[in-house]
């Protein structure tokens, strides 16, 4: 029982959020170079070489210099096992990273030291406090010009309403970017510029140092001086239980794409770090250490592997242990079953294996019985964790196929994708799937949409803009929604598991519903 607990206790299952551009993902690949897991970081923005980044495995990403979806990748450092969640920073697929952010333990917030705290963050934030989650801040760009640290400092703090502690600081900006001082040892790592690919050696030296003034300048130690002095007497204190809560955030100061600072904070980060949390079901709590397996389905990818036209189901194990070829039950199918050939992902790349823990992500090949929310566990057990909400989509287009000969390929790509919820699909009552109504999040989405449908599914797509910009899920049971009394451009639509919605072009036509229906109960949400 203690390697089975061990086994637990030294994984880290985190994701990386941030604003797009603030350089999540390059800070991702740095990361996976110290765990061995890539021996050279891509460009990510791939203008002028053949390279992209290893987490962007998707076509389109490979052509935009964007993150479209959610990476997992697995590594090894130190004695820990690390689970990486690298998420897409770009507002149009926030929901993919709502997800993301339930199979997780702790996130990452890379923020731009020029730009300061940004509209995606906000958002990516208050989802992290809304599930307490433990926030390590990194801040990026520092040998570009920056804002004040302290600045930045109280930014964060008034911006996301979390506390701060500066675990390093900043010496310059920059140009004049010098390096920065650690709190913990009290020493000043200097920072010179490299390849990217490596941790920069860094001179180390006492602050105290007599011959600190020819390594980082008489200027900048005065000022250094004074804003230790700053730190050590007004600052908040490292308390411990108040990271764990999602309270107070560690920052550490760096350059991702220089790779300077980023394995000073992966130490602090796995020592400060929670190994698996425990997890709420309709039961009660289940702990990590339990010894019945339970996971959820968080995530759903389509086509990973042309050759194979396979589609991946991702777990989070959330109890227990996982071994090869064992029996579970699928609670909402009501049925055992084994996960055929569970594997463990780096970007596109995969390795079948044979076992695995509380805190890691499984994929499985999926022949189309999961869904997201999904539980399977132990035979015997009927474990159903907290639902994962499905969120209103903002923009809605009519979609049909050019070619009335592939209608099949249309209604299997389209089903196909929106099962990952990458999208959601809808369909008025008592039609087929000649032409579906197409909801998503942002615009960006349609684009991705289209592009998956002609590179992946060989179908080429009409799309036709539709005014409504809202839905709501019709709550009540057995209602006819025919029979309610609705404005003229109010449309009663179904989703693909034949729940009811109504699609409205304002919000008076909400009130309209709601008023001229009495009892009638709508939400901004679904978590079937």
């Amino acid at each position: 029982m203690s390697d089975f607990i061990n086994e637990i206790n030294r994984r880290r299952t985190f994701a990386i959020i941030s604003h797009p551009d603030a350089g999540k993902t390059t800070l991702t690949e740095k990361l996976l170079l110290y765990g061995g897991a890539i021996a050279l970081a891509g460009s990510v923005k791939g203008k002028k070489t053949d390279r992209h980044a290893v987490s962007d495995w998707m076509e389109i990403e490979k052509q935009r210099g964007i993150s479209v979806t959610s990476s997992v990748m697995q590594f090894e450092y130190d004695g820990y096992c690390i689970n990486i969640l690298d998420t897409p920073g770009h507002q149009d697929f926030s929901e993919d990273t709502y997800r993301t952010l339930m199979a997780v333990d702790s996130a990452v917030m890379v923020i731009d030291a020029a730009k300061g705290v940004e509209n995606q963050t906000r958002k990516l934030f208050k989802v992290c406090v809304m599930r307490h989650i433990p926030i390590f801040t990194f801040i990026n760009k520092l040998d570009r010009d920056a804002k004040n640290p302290f600045d930045l400092l109280a930014e964060i703090e008034d911006e996301l309403g979390i506390s701060t502690y500066p675990m390093n600081f900043p010496i310059g900006s920059g140009v004049d970017f010098k390096g920065v001082y650690d709190r913990g040892s009290k020493h000043i790592l200097s920072y010179e510029r490299g390849d990217g690919q490596h941790e920069i050696e860094a001179i180390e030296a006492d602050i105290s140092d007599p011959s600190l003034d020819s390594l980082i300048g008489e200027r900048n130690r005065l000022q250094l001086m004074e804003d230790v002095e700053l730190l050590d007497g007004a600052g908040d204190s490292l308390d411990m239980n108040e990271v764990s809560s999602g309270r107070l955030s560690p920052v550490f100061f760096g350059s991702a794409l220089n790779n300077f600072g980023v394995e000073p904070f992966l130490k602090g980060f796995l020592e400060m770090g929670p190994s698996p949390l425990p997890r709420e079901c309709e039961d009660g709590i289940i702990e990590p250490t339990d010894s019945a397996f339970s996971a959820f389905v968080f995530k759903i990818q389509a086509n990973m592997n042309k050759a194979h036209r396979d589609r991946l189901t991702f777990m989070r194990i959330c109890s227990g242990k996982f071994e090869r070829d064992m029996e579970v039950y699928h609670v909402q199918g009501d049925k055992k079953m084994r996960l055929s050939q569970p594997q463990q992902m780096m970007a596109e790349n995969r390795e079948i294996i044979e076992e695995a823990y509380a805190g890691d992500i499984i994929g499985v090949f999926d022949p189309g019985i999961f869904s997201i929310g999904d539980t399977v566990c132990s035979p015997g057990k009927s474990i159903r964790f907290e639902g994962i909400p499905t969120f209103a989509p903002e923009h809605f287009a009519r979609i049909r196929h050019k070619d009335t000969m592939k209608r099949k390929q249309f209604v299997k790509g389209a089903t196909q994708i929106a099962q990952e919820g990458a999208i959601q699909i809808f369909r008025e009552p008592d039609t087929g799937m000649e032409e579906v109504i197409v909801g998503v999040v942002g615009m960006l989405q349609f684009d991705v949409f289209e592009h998956r449908m002609r590179t992946e599914y060989n179908v080429e797509i009409i799309n036709e803009g539709l005014p409504y910009q809202y839905i709501r899920w019709i709550d009540n049971e057995g209602i006819d929604p025919k029979k309610l009394n609705l404005s003229s451009d109010t449309k009663i639509v179904q989703d693909f598991k034949n729940n009811y919605l109504l699609l409205f072009t304002s919000e008076w036509n909400i009130r309209w519903a709601l008023e001229k229906n009495e009892g009638l109960l709508l939400s901004e949400f679904n978590r079937n």
